[in-house]
């Protein structure tokens, strides 16, 4: 796909088939991740894999909207060890070199034909306790992984009605010259 489609697919996933997800596109997700850019090129990413349907469960547990991560075949957990980045202006960026790692994950899942979608409401300190993660990492995103259901089930009707999810702004509004 030319890059500007697969930004187009890309798409919040929330039905998942059973179908098994290959090693090799796990590898070669997390290949295309640990290429992104990073503050001084620290890499401050870790990412945590997850596979076991009972763990899945239990995280799924920890946040009453994420109840249908259930169905992910695969869980993946994006941590920042805020040490491996640094800070200016008062911003601490081992946020935004996560989120640069893990949006050239997702979009490499897309490009392969696997879905994804970007979860920020959880909490950290359960899914911290569950996955034994230490105190100095932070919990930046988690992201199921699995091979999207052919047809858009209730669940995915109902969130795109609710949040309205393909309305883009124009860049007339996003994109200013010269001054704001």
């Amino acid at each position: 796909m030319e890059f500007i489609d697969v930004i187009k697919a890309r798409n919040s996933v929330r039905e998942y088939s059973e179908k098994q997800v290959e090693d090799e596109k796990i590898n070669y997700i997390f290949e295309c991740a640990r290429l992104a850019l990073s503050w001084v090129n620290k890499q401050c990413w870790r990412f945590i894999v997850i596979k076991n349907k009972e763990t899945i469960e239990q995280i799924a547990k920890t946040s009453v909207i994420n109840r249908w991560l259930r169905t992910a075949p695969v869980l993946l957990v994006a941590c920042a060890d805020p040490a491996d980045s640094g800070s200016n202006n008062s911003q601490e960026y081992y946020m935004a070199d996560v989120s640069i790692a893990f949006d050239h994950l997702i979009l490499a899942a897309t490009d392969i034909g696997l879905g994804t979608c970007w979860i920020a409401g959880y909490n950290e300190e359960k899914v911290k306790e569950l996955l034994e993660v230490p105190k100095r990492i932070r919990i930046v995103a988690l992201t199921p992984l699995g091979y999207p259901v052919d047809k858009r089930g209730i669940t995915e009707q109902i969130t795109k009605t609710l949040l309205k999810a393909k309305k883009r702004k124009t860049l007339d509004e996003i994109v200013h010259y010269e001054h704001w």
